[in-house]
């Protein structure tokens, strides 16, 4: 047994949610190492070559603000990017990209070299811990290596295993074996774990697609990047594909659902309900004659594309004879076939809102072993556990980021609260503040968080200000007022002097109908990048139209909180309050809420066990 020097801080797992982690702790100063059972899949992108989506796209602007690396990383890797929601309010606005996966992965693995953090490749089976704190981990090979603070970020490999209809394997991904000694270490600790499934489509031959049978899906002609540090950008833009199931491929999967794990019940684990596999798009959504799926290219002038929306854990044969009865694919040719996985997670109820764990100090989760789905959940779990472990060695105040300050809170305060039952994907329904919290307008709702912590570089933190002065220079400018012949519309009468602040409220009047003299002194064009010009001037726009109802907002924000600031001791013995339910009284020794707020949002907690748990707090 080999004692090796200590870390500041050890990273368990290289995936997203571990790179995030180890970058950020690396950044703010402390020695930092990955472990990983293969220090060549660091930054691999296992699943869809695209980053963003639906509230991902937030995530992921969030993450930049508060020094992460997806944003940049993609920004440099994107064949394609889309600004998702246009059709609806500004608020839901997602931006997503297209990217290059083998570019992706690159740019991981050289910033972990820039940086000089230590890659070591093994399997950690063992958590080295005394009087209730984390003093390093135990490898296979029975060596210790000593750290201060832990981050496990274990993706789908705890127990991993992998189903293609009736065969099995062992397995984190496809050709990568599970870790298999860590999941009792944890329970041992006192640990509740408990079993997830997700999925993966089918890798088809570009060559053996019929791609006059396809309809092109190209990204924005005005492309808008992630990440506040990209100046000039101009991305290529590789269209996708799409092509439609049908009646032929629904018949060949509902004949033969019963060679499928999910439905015979070989897989134990409960998969997502909004990413599901067809086999369940066929068998529960019935009524519909066909589903889209999408061809992405897996890289620039890749030979793999990637058939998203068909995830799947039917036979292989099974898979390319469905998949075959689509005109465009009649001809696929398999470079491996789809197949579900399914995991171990740990109930993300045993954390505080700092991803630090409740029953070991100095130990932090992050990414897929707290029950989410997804490279944007992770990455964010990542970077906060990151920033909190860093601030645990170092003795500073953790950053705790609430729903009404960021996607990224949402997440963690629903991964606390509610009770996970199914991996957990981020939405934009999901966040009740969602109209204070646009993707553009992170800078504003994270900027000082950042910058008192010091996780922002100078170009970065640069171009973030410039922003944020130019945002309040064009707020000044609506103040002035607008004579009743300045706008020239059709059917559009002013009849006296009025801010234009107040004449943008109307709905037939947008921003760009403000004449520009007003906006004259701004001087936006030499201050920022071309492509933030129109989000600045959007962003003052939303803000203006939806002032009342973000009034109404701030108002909830208020008593959310004033709930936050009632604490609750950690060690409160809830089995002893008089008049709690039972259930009640399971939920919350379970749960733990570290205050009032989170308590309320416990799921099956009602009004009335709220009050009665409040009446015992006041007599502790």
């Amino acid at each position: 047994m080999k004692q090796f020097n200590k870390y500041g801080i050890l990273v368990v797992g290289g995936g997203h949610a571990g790179t995030e982690a180890a970058f950020i702790c690396s950044k703010i100063g402390i020695k930092t190492a990955v472990i990983t059972m293969d220090t060549k899949s660091v930054g691999r992108m296992s699943c869809n070559p695209a980053i963003g989506g639906l509230a991902k796209g937030q995530i992921v602007r969030e993450m930049d603000v508060l020094g992460g690396s997806m944003g940049e990383f993609t920004d440099k890797s994107g064949i394609q990017f889309k600004i998702l929601n246009r059709t609806k309010g500004r608020s839901v606005w997602s931006p997503r990209a297209q990217v290059d996966k083998r570019v992706y992965e690159k740019l991981v693995r050289n910033k972990i070299t820039k940086q000089s953090i230590k890659l070591i490749e093994g399997e950690v089976v063992n958590l080295f811990v005394k009087n209730n704190r984390i003093h390093g981990v135990v490898l296979r090979t029975g060596d210790i290596i000593h750290s201060h603070a832990v981050i496990i970020t274990c993706g789908t490999f705890l127990s991993g295993i992998i189903h293609i209809g009736g065969r099995k394997a062992l397995a984190g991904r496809l050709g990568e074996g599970p870790s298999s000694g860590l999941t009792d270490a944890l329970k041992s600790l006192g640990f509740n774990a408990g079993r997830l499934k997700t999925g993966t489509p089918p890798r088809i031959d570009k060559k053996s697609v019929l791609w006059d049978k396809t309809k092109e899906a190209f990204g924005d002609l005005n492309p808008v990047p992630f990440s506040y540090i990209t100046k000039n950008f101009s991305p290529p833009n590789i269209p996708c594909h799409t092509v439609r199931t049908n009646e032929q491929c629904h018949n060949i999967i509902k004949n033969n659902l019963e060679k499928s794990p999910m439905f015979t019940g070989d897989i134990a684990g409960i998969g997502p309900r909004y990413c599901p596999s067809i086999e369940d798009k066929v068998h529960r959504f019935s009524h519909h004659d066909s589903h889209t799926l999408f061809l992405e290219p897996e890289w620039l002038n890749s030979d793999q594309i990637y058939t998203n929306g068909f995830s799947t854990s039917l036979p292989e044969a099974v898979q390319l004879r469905a998949l075959r009865k689509i005109p465009a694919l009649k001809n696929a040719v398999f470079f491996r076939p789809g197949y579900a996985i399914e995991y171990d997670f740990f109930h993300p109820a045993q954390l505080k809102s700092t991803l630090e764990t409740k029953e070991v100090s100095g130990l932090f989760f992050a990414g897929q072993i707290n029950g989410t789905s997804g490279y944007e959940e992770a990455g964010a779990q990542g970077l906060l556990a990151g920033i909190n472990a860093a601030a645990f060695i170092e003795e500073r105040a953790p950053i705790v980021l609430t729903r009404d300050q960021s996607y990224i809170g949402v997440m963690i305060d629903d991964l606390i609260t509610k009770d996970t039952q199914e991996p957990y994907r981020m939405f934009t329904s999901r966040a009740e503040f969602r109209l204070m919290l646009c993707y553009s307008n992170t800078e504003e709702r994270l900027y000082e968080i950042s910058n008192s912590a010091g996780l922002l570089e100078n170009k970065k933190k640069k171009n973030i200000e410039q922003r944020i002065r130019i945002k309040e220079k064009i707020r000044s400018a609506l103040f002035k007022s607008l004579s009743p012949n300045e706008i020239k519309k059709p059917n559009f009468t002013l009849k006296h002097k009025q801010k234009a602040s107040v004449v943008l409220k109307r709905p037939d009047v947008s921003i760009n109908d403000i004449p520009k003299h007003y906006f004259k002194n701004i001087d936006i064009e030499n201050k920022v990048p071309e492509w933030s010009r129109n989000e600045l001037y959007l962003d003052v726009e939303a803000e203006v139209k939806y002032e009342g109802y973000i009034k109404r907002h701030l108002k909830d924000v208020e008593k959310l909180k004033n709930n936050e600031f009632k604490k609750i001791p950690p060690k409160v013995d809830y089995f002893s309050m008089v008049g709690l339910s039972t259930e009640a009284k399971e939920k919350l020794s379970f749960v733990r809420p570290e205050n009032i707020g989170q308590a309320m949002r416990i799921s099956g907690l009602t009004a009335a066990d709220i009050s009665v748990m409040m009446v015992n707090l006041h007599r502790i």
